[in-house]
């Protein structure tokens, strides 16, 4: 009976994350620092481009190994360009006032190494939202939806350059 458990609980567990589950670190460690420009704006909502990398950079110095490196001696650059924001109606009351909008924020990110040249991760059409409520008694102002647009949009974004399973 101890043997078939010894047997079957090895087998759960693997060293290598792409081979099934695994206590390793899923991050990549050949990388210790990362620089992150400011992301690039192309849409006419203003300050969305620094409070989004001002965001992903406090993902990255939580939650993943990297150190932040503003100079371009960093092993990597995450850089990025805001392509799209978008507010959209989510809930409306029956005379037609809006009761809840999202925020939408929609980004083309890359992550490279800097002693390559070559791409580690990159995205286009990557969105991250949330909703804020604009309605009086509540009264939530747009920088609401787009604050918690931005930190929904790092975290996603963080999570995305977790090495390839």
């Amino acid at each position: 009976m101890l043997t078939t458990l010894a047997v079957l609980g090895g087998s759960a567990c693997s060293s290598d994350p792409s081979q099934g589950y695994s206590f390793k670190n899923t991050w990549d460690t050949q990388s210790r620092t990362i620089q992150v420009p400011i992301f690039q704006n192309k849409t006419y909502f203003k300050g969305v481009e620094s409070e989004l990398t001002e965001a992903i950079v406090k993902e990255i110095q939580n939650k993943t190994p990297w150190i932040i490196d503003p100079s371009p001696a960093a092993d990597t650059t995450l850089s990025g360009t805001i392509t799209s924001v978008q507010l959209r109606r989510t809930a409306t009351d029956p005379s037609g006032y809006v009761q809840e909008l999202g925020y939408i924020i929609t980004v083309d990110f890359e992550w490279v190494d800097n002693t390559t040249g070559k791409t580690i991760v990159g995205r286009r059409n990557f969105s991250g939202a949330d909703t804020f409520v604009p309605t009086r008694g509540v009264s939530e102002k747009i920088e609401y939806g787009q604050t918690s647009s931005s930190q929904r949009l790092a975290k996603d974004l963080v999570s995305e350059l977790r090495t390839t399973w």
